[in-house]
């Protein structure tokens, strides 16, 4: 197992590349099951949850590989094993995405219920209690998600919650079910859109996406097709924030400054310096940091991929903030990990106080789920001396070369063997 040894204290400077959306990515895969074929997809990042999904795919029969401009090719035609099994799918929730397109194209699937990042309960009965509005008999067993249907049928959808997964997933099989399907207080989310926009290449009839009702009219079959992954608008925030935390300057590129709208108010609100054109991001912290309150909420509110972050930005701010997570009920795990490297932080229900300190002091730290690994990151980056931050593999699911990128822009940072 790998740690990464951030050696902190030093302004970045230079420029970051942005990766393709690992949350776009995922589902995109998903999709290619609706219909047999050679499915193309540019801008799909190198990270451990997508080799995952390739192998979930391969399970089911479909064939994939990389081209040599990186161009990911999925090729769907002989799939034939409409199952989803535990030991593919316990590191990753959104293995759960294949559920909705199986049970359109084939009729039938059994898929294991999902792992992941452990920062709550996260449910999937959204995803079954829309499936049996759309005529599907589901069973849980052994935990196991077994769902049939002769035929998908149209009909209207109301999440209690927003789930983007859940819109995710009902979108999919909608879209090959008969008739109309509405999915109301539907998720608004840039991930959504872009695999509605996927789906309309294919042949799907999608409209409302980016509003809370979403109306699916299904057809009878879809076609493979090609297409670019949005920027990953929570790798994008990170950078930003890295910039900010050690008092330095990034130009951030090849990103959708328009997708964390939310993010960059609130570091302008810090006195972060935000500069925005086109693709392009430029984000400067030149007079230290002053303390804002955030609220996480599902888009376009602040995202709670961010909250970690954020919070670890704060650590360094002027005066007192206060971070509400409103989203899952257990993303407070990296707070002990901070305070060990000297944060103030104080934590009332779903909010967390922090008082912000001087400076921030190196130390051992432990990585408890993606985001919070990305927090530890950027505290070490600010900490003085040399900060270990172990159980990296967490990073490796959603970073492309986050080490590589942070040494390019004047990181002192390495990966070593536990």
């Amino acid at each position: 197992m790998d740690k990464l040894v951030i050696e902190g204290g030093r302004p970045l400077e230079g420029e970051v590349v942005i990766s393709g959306a690992k949350n776009s990515a995922l589902p995109l895969m998903a999709a290619s099951l609706l219909a047999p074929g050679r499915h193309r997809y540019q801008n799909v990042p190198e990270l451990r949850d997508i080799r995952t999904m390739e192998r979930l795919l391969a399970h089911m029969g479909a064939d994939s590989g990389r081209e040599n401009d990186g161009m990911l090719v999925i090729d769907t035609s002989r799939v034939h094993l409409p199952e989803a099994p535990y030991e593919l799918v316990k590191t990753m929730r959104a293995s759960v995405l294949v559920l909705g397109p199986l049970v359109a194209r084939f009729g039938r699937a059994r898929v294991s219920l999902p792992g992941g990042c452990a920062i709550g309960a996260r449910p999937i009965n959204l995803h079954i209690k829309g499936l049996e509005r759309l005529g599907a008999v589901v069973e849980l067993d052994q935990g196991y998600v077994t769902a049939s249907a002769e035929k998908l049928r149209g009909t209207t959808v109301t999440f209690d919650v927003v789930t983007v997964t859940g819109t995710e997933n009902l979108m999919m099989a909608a879209s090959l079910a008969e008739g109309r399907t509405i999915l109301e207080n539907a998720a608004r989310e840039p991930e959504v859109a872009d695999l509605a926009a996927y789906l309309t290449s294919m042949g799907a009839r999608i409209q409302g996406v980016g509003t809370p009702e979403i109306v699916i009219d299904g057809v009878s079959e879809l076609r493979p097709g090609t297409h670019t992954v949005i920027p990953d608008r929570i790798e994008t925030g990170t950078y930003a924030l890295a910039a900010a935390i050690t008092g330095g300057r990034l130009k951030i590129r090849r990103c959708r400054p328009d997708h964390l709208e939310t993010v960059l108010r609130k570091l302008e609100a810090a006195g972060v310096t935000v500069q925005k054109a086109g693709d392009t991001l430029e984000v400067e912290a030149a007079n230290g940091i002053k303390s804002v309150d955030v609220k996480t909420w599902p888009y376009p509110g602040f995202p709670t991929d961010m909250q970690a972050q954020f919070m670890a930005l704060m650590t360094l701010g002027r005066g007192t903030s206060v971070i509400t997570e409103q989203i899952f009920e257990n993303r407070f795990m990296h707070v002990s990990e901070l305070r060990r490297l000297g944060a103030d932080i104080g934590l009332d229900g779903r909010s967390a106080v922090v008082r912000g300190v001087p400076r921030l002091s190196a130390a051992p730290v432990m990585a408890t789920d993606l985001r919070a690994s990305a927090s530890l990151v950027l505290a070490g980056l600010a900490a003085t001396g040399a900060t270990h931050v172990s159980r990296i593999y967490h990073l490796d699911r959603g970073y492309e070369r986050l080490d590589q990128k942070l040494r390019q822009v004047g990181a002192k940072i390495r990966r070593e063997k536990e």
